[in-house]
């Protein structure tokens, strides 16, 4: 049964009059619906217990936390705390830091000083009680205090558990949770930046934004189609494709932003290619500004990939020197030299080196047709000694390794390549999750065959099935209408105590 015909059914059962005498009252009626079946939903996913896990990483650290959550997390650590002046969990002040040691029940034996806070929900992490005991950071006591939590009736928290309860008791929404994530992976501080941002809600309100004139859209369709009898004005078709076709755009705005997303959460392969001795390792230590590879006059001395990162302007470039490519009878280097090949499907980007030294050979010209000139740069190296750039095939970037000139104009032709210019850098949202870019392309999708519908003439009740698949896919995104099995699975890749 649709969400619209439910909706009759429960008014008339109420009331024994339809709700619609008018357009406003249905949109209201039928979000409360919503949402109340989003709370239902989630309810089923929750196991309404105490867990507890260790939050930081287990190590030689000054702090170490162990976090408690669930209807009896205060009842469960208050026997294991003691306080000097006899003051208990249960009466403490909340998100309030309370001095005193965590006890073994069996023996009195202390077994750590610590600070603990207690906070209630819902104002909490979890937006459920919570009870923070900060201890010191050794392997020994944190593993000891989380032993006497699980043995006083705590479970042990699944990967994730923690941040999965937040979204479920609607403290955030999925994009939030899997902002959590991207945050303690972030390679760079705009990869930290985007993070936060999602984190705050950015880009759910602009999910959000669509998701309310898709709701408008059909809530003038429904009730134009099954209550014609009320004096309700119409929706021109006309308008109607207006509608679908701005929203088509909103997703293809979020859309454009995927890229960069991704480029600043993921990186950018970035493979260093040419012949022996042309200065490709030399190139990985000047990205670096650090000696990492072994530079010689011998050719062949890099045999494998050695592979390093690098932050420009806040891209993340994994930069992989590679083995110089040519013909060789040593077993090893060949391998080198095949994996060096194989990088050039593989990689984002391509720096492809020359030496200017010396006549540009027959291998190398064979090499340039293996290479996607949209995304190599070609380097000249070694300008230092030459008095101007030697005639080359294409368009090549002159630089000295050895005095540095022009490696900082590489550096912004390396952004300048992978970013493409199409997306504004410093806008306050980026689409960076694979899950969010497929169930995007879904609801345009869906928009998309809505169009073709009108196109045909066809019925608006045909037109409102495209658009409600088309919101169904959105609110995947934010977590308003998703299965068990995707809500498991995201929060399966996260850390526990998280």
């Amino acid at each position: 049964m649709s969400c619209f015909k439910y909706l009759r059914v429960f008014s008339r059962e109420r009331t024994g009059a339809p709700v619609f005498n008018c357009k406003n009252r249905f949109k209201k009626s039928r979000l409360v619906w919503f949402f109340g079946k989003v709370k239902k939903v989630n309810k089923s996913l929750f196991r309404e217990d105490t867990i507890a896990a260790i939050a930081t990483g287990i190590g030689g650290a000054g702090i170490g936390i162990i976090r408690v959550s669930g209807p009896e997390a205060v009842a469960l650590a208050e026997p294991l705390f003691k306080n000097p002046a006899g003051k208990t969990l249960k009466d403490a002040e909340s998100h309030k830091l309370l001095y005193g040691h965590i006890v073994d029940p069996e023996g009195g034996r202390v077994v750590d000083e610590v600070l603990v806070s207690k906070m209630t929900g819902p104002f909490s992490y979890t937006a459920e009680d919570v009870v923070e005991i900060n201890c010191h950071g050794g392997i020994v006591s944190l593993k000891k205090i989380l032993g006497l939590l699980l043995a006083a009736g705590v479970r042990l928290a699944e990967p994730g558990e923690f941040t999965k309860r937040a979204f479920l008791n609607g403290r955030i929404d999925l994009t939030q949770a899997e902002a959590v994530m991207d945050i303690i992976s972030a390679k760079t501080e705009k990869s930290m930046e985007n993070s936060v941002g999602q984190l705050e809600g950015r880009l759910s309100e602009r999910i959000d934004a669509i998701d309310d004139r898709l709701v408008d859209m059909l809530s003038d369709m429904e009730a134009n189609i099954d209550y014609p009898e009320y004096d309700i004005e119409e929706e021109t078709t006309a308008a109607l494709e207006e509608n679908i076709t701005r929203v088509i755009e909103m997703i293809d705005a979020l859309l454009q932003s995927a890229q960069t997303g991704r480029i600043y959460r993921e990186g950018i392969t970035t493979a260093i290619l040419g012949e022996p001795n042309v200065g490709k390792s030399s190139l990985l230590n000047a990205l670096l500004m650090e000696n990492k590879a072994i530079v010689t006059d011998i050719p062949g001395t890099t045999r494998d990939v050695i592979e390093e990162y690098v932050h420009i302007q806040g891209i993340p470039f994994k930069i992989i020197d590679t083995a110089g490519i040519r013909e060789t009878d040593n077993l090893v280097e060949k391998i080198g030299v095949e994996k060096s090949r194989q990088l050039i499907k593989n990689t984002s980007l391509v720096l492809f080196l020359t030496d200017v030294t010396r006549p540009f050979s027959e291998a190398e010209k064979a090499l340039l047709k293996e290479l996607n000139p949209a995304k190599t740069i070609f380097v000249a190296n070694k300008m230092d000694a030459v008095d101007s750039l030697p005639e080359l095939p294409g368009q090549w970037l002159p630089v000295s390794i050895k005095t540095e000139a022009g490696v900082e104009a590489l550096k912004e032709r390396m952004v300048a390549v992978v970013m493409g210019g199409e997306v504004d850098q410093e806008a306050d949202y980026l689409v960076n999750n694979v899950r969010h870019i497929q169930l995007l392309k879904e609801a345009k999708a869906c928009l998309g065959a809505g169009l073709e519908t009108i196109a045909m003439a066809m019925p608006l009740e045909l037109v409102s099935i495209d658009l409600k698949n088309a919101l169904e896919k959105l609110r995947e995104i934010t977590g308003r209408a998703v299965g068990e099995d995707i809500v498991d699975r995201i929060f399966s890749k996260f850390c526990i105590g998280k």
